[in-house]
């Protein structure tokens, strides 16, 4: 367990689960729930991997993998960025809507949709 940078990112070297996909998801949890907000830099992956106990380049897997998700920008010199979920949003409703079109539904179809996944 290390807490760099107001981050708590625990690794389980007996899990299952990749240790890169371990630090990814500890840090989807952060986001999702208001630790790490968009404009909130990521701690360089020197440092991490240093205080995880681990190698530079599990971490970068990690950031890798939480950028292919559209949940931060990696830039160069500044390292990983949380970016914010507005634009992805309006994304998936746009692909929501052409999805609806293509299926032949109609406005209050994804209406429909929408408030019973809202519940």
């Amino acid at each position: 367990m290390t807490n760099l940078t107001g981050m708590l990112i625990r690794i389980d070297p007996e899990s299952d689960q990749p240790i890169y996909l371990q630090i990814a998801r500890a840090i989807e949890a952060q986001i999702e729930d208001g630790s790490l907000r968009p404009g909130d830099r990521l701690p360089p992956a020197r440092p991490l991997s240093s205080s995880l106990g681990i190698n530079m380049h599990t971490v970068l897997r990690a950031y890798s993998e939480l950028q292919a998700r559209s949940l931060v920008e990696m830039r160069r010199g500044r390292g990983g960025v949380v970016v914010g979920d507005e634009a992805d949003v309006g994304q998936l409703a746009r692909q929501l809507v052409v999805a609806a079109k293509r299926r032949g539904m109609d406005l209050q179809d994804v209406d429909a949709l929408i408030t019973e996944a809202w519940r």
